[in-house]
């Protein structure tokens, strides 16, 4: 079984910084596809920054300069290096594993047509606010 548990939110100022961590367990970490969610209020889950085996990353548009996906094979963790945060950036961040990263689906964390391709965590709160 695919288990993942983020850490790492908490409530910032703009223009500070958080580091969001993704432990998983049960997976292959090296092979596996993994990737960040978020969920705004009001808004749709959208993906925020996601990395294949093969390689490839990707970054949305709106964090694109700003976050920064990175993962450490040895102790099956990925990481959101999040910076200059701005309160659009408040949002439950989920971590996501498995084969399918669409750029949006109705909701994060479960109860979606990616419930049979990919794992989630049970997300973490980021609140950015003055």
């Amino acid at each position: 079984e695919v288990q993942l548990a983020e850490s790492g939110g908490g409530s910032v100022q703009p223009g500070g910084s958080l580091r969001l961590s993704c432990t998983a367990s049960g997976i292959t970490f090296n092979d596996s596809d993994m990737g960040w969610y978020r969920q705004r209020p009001g808004r749709k889950c959208e993906l925020v920054s996601s990395f294949s085996s093969s390689g490839f990353t990707y970054y949305a548009d709106s964090v694109r300069g700003r976050f920064t996906i990175s993962q450490d094979n040895a102790k099956n963790t990925m990481y959101l290096q999040m910076n200059n945060l701005t309160p659009e950036d408040t949002a439950v961040y989920y971590c996501t594993a498995g084969s399918q990263f669409p750029g949006n689906i109705q909701s994060c964390g479960g109860n979606s047509w990616m419930d049979k391709y990919n794992s989630w965590g049970q997300g973490t709160q980021v609140t950015v606010s003055s």
